[in-house]
């Protein structure tokens, strides 16, 4: 995929992460709660000033830096193709969609706007928390199961080439061209 249709998707994914948030904003601000699915899953307007899970809280300027970094390594890895592959590709585009979508929220609001709320999982999260944690996922898929460097293609996943092909056979009845016996 080119540097376009990666910045296409991502974009694509700030969009619908921040339309979600401005009608959940404007719907449930400031203590709203709609029950969509009884005793599994609620939508609950809250604002997360910390990091996932509420961690570290009031610590916006901290998180922006960190999530403008992050999305600059791993623009540089996808650019330099340092690894390669439609799951490392697909990685990059949720993290960087997801962190930007977070990271306006940080800069314009001092907070995020979370959300979505599961009964087995106790926090309240967002589209944009869901993507980054799936790219990650998909990551580090591509670390574990990466074979190895290829100078010129960069990193990739077994199936992504035909690595494991046997070598050419060596016929020992060939001629010694090296002149040593």
């Amino acid at each position: 995929m080119t540097i376009a249709i990666v910045v296409g998707l991502s974009a694509l994914i700030v969009a619908i992460d921040q339309i979600i948030k401005y009608f959940i904003y404007e719907n449930l601000h400031p203590s709203g709660n709609v029950v969509v699915i009884d005793n599994l899953f609620s939508l609950v307007y809250s604002e997360n000033r910390g990091a996932a899970f509420g961690i570290f809280q009031n610590a916006t300027l901290v998180f922006s830096i960190i999530t403008i970094a992050l999305i600059a390594v791993f623009l540089y890895l996808l650019i330099s193709k340092k690894f390669t592959g439609k799951l490392f590709t697909t990685a990059v585009i949720l993290i960087i969609g997801g962190g930007i979508g977070n990271l306006i929220d940080r800069i314009f609001r001092g907070f995020v706007i979370d959300y979505l709320s599961l009964s087995f999982f106790p926090p309240i999260c967002n589209f944009a928390d869901y993507c980054i944690t799936i790219g990650a996922a998909l990551f580090i898929l591509c670390i574990l199961f990466t074979t190895g460097k290829d100078s010129k293609k960069g990193r990739h996943l077994p199936d992504a080439e035909t690595e494991n092909e046997p070598a050419p056979a060596v016929n020992a009845d060939e001629e010694n061209t090296d002149g040593k016996d």
